[in-house]
């Protein structure tokens, strides 16, 4: 077989390391385990990073996809945090950084009627690694209702509310949680949890249980937070909301975070 120039291999002149290199949005069909189910498919978008030492002119992009390519489809925390490790030693590299983010869906019954629907949250698989130690964080985007306890408590006729988003990551100290378990968390902290399918009855449940368990943002925050140092498992965590007002041209927005 004819010998080609490896020309990533060859030595560079400006005396200048890389922070990071590899592979951004790279799309990838995947099974991810789910507690209900044992598994559900999805799409991943992955990104996938080494550090370049500064002798090195360049990195080598194909052995980020092998590698991947190498796990197979079905996948979970534990096999993810594979990855990295394997990059370190394919491209020579002391850091290595790995993102998986795809749509995790759950079906959900109405509050009153049971009727089934399929809601999507996003969810994030983030994993930095050294020689030495390996960092795996979790994050479930969660949507949610939230009703101004302001509004309620000066308004003779009803209160505003509207939708807000919270992220929610996570660092585990021991086994990993259930993404579902992550979602469920975040929803029984909010106003109302949102539905893909509501009749009528449900929709009148879903408007008087917001009205009866007003939050700020800063109380959003505050109860995952809660929730969470009441949680076994979970080392660290960010909570970060935002509301996207209904009656404002601008969102409101906080965050806690845990130091571990």
């Amino acid at each position: 077989m004819e010998t080609l120039t490896d020309t990533q291999n060859q030595p560079d002149s400006r005396n200048l390391a890389i922070d990071r290199v590899g592979v951004k949005n790279l799309r990838f069909p995947l099974r991810i385990r789910d507690k209900a189910n044992s598994e559900q498919g999805t799409v991943a978008t992955i990104s996938m990073a080494v550090d370049l030492p500064k002798h090195y002119k360049g990195t080598h992009m194909s052995r980020f996809v092998e590698v991947l390519n190498s796990h197979g489809p079905v996948l979970d925390v534990h096999t993810i945090s594979g990855i990295p490790a394997e990059l370190l030693e394919r491209l020579d590299a002391q850091q290595a950084h790995v993102e998986f983010r795809f749509p995790f869906f759950l079906k959900k019954e109405a509050p009153v009627t049971k009727r089934e629907g399929m809601l999507d949250y996003e969810v994030i698989f983030d994993v930095d690694a050294s020689r030495e130690r390996t960092d795996f964080t979790v994050t479930v985007l969660v949507p949610v209702t939230t009703l101004c306890p302001c509004s309620k408590a000066i308004s003779a006729r009803g209160a505003h509310n509207q939708r807000g988003i919270v992220t929610y990551a996570v660092k585990f100290s021991g086994e990993p949680i259930w993404i579902e378990d992550l979602i469920r968390l975040v929803e029984r902290c909010a106003s109302c949890e949102l539905y893909s399918v509501l009749k009528r009855p449900d929709e009148k449940h879903v408007t008087e249980q917001a009205y009866d368990n007003p939050v700020f943002v800063e109380d959003l925050v505050r109860n995952v937070a809660a929730a969470s140092n009441l949680q076994e498992g979970i080392a660290w965590y960010r909570v970060e909301a935002e509301n996207f007002e209904s009656i404002h041209n601008h969102n409101a927005y906080a965050v806690i975070e845990k130091i571990p």
